[in-house]
């Protein structure tokens, strides 16, 4: 009726993009992309949440190992397909053929409850986590990248803000009760280091609640996701 083109975007995506969590998504996340793949695979939203909890129970039992592609068939249970080729390659920053299944845990997780944010990283920290229930600065980098969709994220000042005690690790009792005294913790010491940055977080994308709708259009997001193929990782 209006005579223009449509996206292929959807209504969830808008929800993803617009939702009210702790970590807003930037400007330049992949994780519309991975929530178009979600679907173009077939993971139905009413059945999104069981999915969830399925994968991530059997990433736990992995640990750390990571798969190849006919592995990543095997553990969602979907052929190999070009859709399925296209979500392992967001996952494969190293083009080195694997990728760590913890990490496609947390996208989906972020996909399946967006405004959630920290029953996503007490997820992650469970994936992440050592026998003593620790992660480590580095662990902490790898779940916000993935959880914000980025290829780049610099960590250190929020780390070091809840790590007082300096004991370089830190438990998830410990990040929550940061992100209770300070709700707006991504803002204070994630976006803020960010502003000028390698990550490309861009400081028009603070200005709106995630900087995503505003450019809904196929030409812009196309030129968005190409440079951001594997930038979950």
């Amino acid at each position: 009726a209006l005579g223009v083109s449509v996206t292929d975007y959807t209504f969830e995506d808008c929800q993803l993009a617009l939702a009210e969590g702790q970590l807003r998504l930037p400007s330049d996340t992949c994780l519309l992309e991975f929530a178009k793949l979600v679907r173009s695979l077939g993971l139905k939203p009413e059945t999104l949440e069981d999915d969830l909890d399925k994968y991530a129970a059997s990433a736990m039992k992995m640990k750390k190992e990571k798969v190849d592609l006919k592995e990543f068939s095997a553990y969602l249970e979907f052929p190999v397909s070009h859709t399925l080729e296209s979500m392992f390659a967001l996952f494969d920053e190293n083009e080195d053929g694997i990728i760590d299944i913890r990490e496609f845990v947390i996208a989906l997780s972020v996909v399946c409850k967006p405004s959630k944010t920290l029953e996503t990283i007490q997820l992650a920290f469970q994936l992440y986590q050592s026998e003593n229930g620790t992660i480590t600065e580095e662990d902490l980098a790898h779940i916000l990248k993935t959880a914000m969709g980025v290829s780049q994220i610099n960590v250190t000042h929020l780390f070091r803000a809840v790590d007082e005690e300096e004991k370089g690790k830190i438990t998830y009792d410990d990040f929550y009760r940061f992100a209770e005294l300070h709700p707006h913790f991504a803002e204070d010491y994630l976006y803020a280091d960010q502003m000028g940055a390698e990550s490309g977080l861009e400081t028009s994308s603070l200005s709106a609640p995630n900087g995503i709708c505003t450019d809904f259009s196929p030409e812009n997001a196309e030129d968005k996701n190409k440079p951001l193929r594997k930038k979950l990782n």
